[in-house]
């Protein structure tokens, strides 16, 4: 049920408002990493889509400005345990990946 209801809203939240673009660049390293990052940025207020380009590790995102800005999407990244841009991840959350997704220092 919950998802005919989201899949019905969908078109509306379409509508929200001018949407904005920014690319950050993360930490991330494998196909995990780019399913978390998009995932939490997903569930993040304001954030219509995002795509994290495994080559360059630079994730693109799609927001709308009235509801998030650019700072709001580097912490929502860097909750996720990754860097994103400037600002480092959160050593908590960072501890929290599995091996595989930590920078080889």
């Amino acid at each position: 049920m919950k998802k005919i209801l989201f899949l019905l809203m969908m078109p509306l939240l379409a509508l929200a408002g001018p949407k904005e673009t920014v690319k950050i660049k993360t930490s991330a390293i494998c196909e995990m990493c780019k399913e978390r990052i998009e995932k939490n940025l997903a569930l993040t207020k304001g954030v219509a889509k995002s795509d994290l380009n495994l080559d360059d590790k630079v994730i693109t995102v799609e927001y709308d400005a009235a509801k998030i800005d650019v700072a709001g999407i580097r912490k929502a990244i860097s909750e996720t345990g990754y860097d994103a841009d400037d600002v480092k991840a959160i050593a908590k959350d960072y501890a929290k990946l599995p091996n595989c997704c930590k920078k080889k220092d």
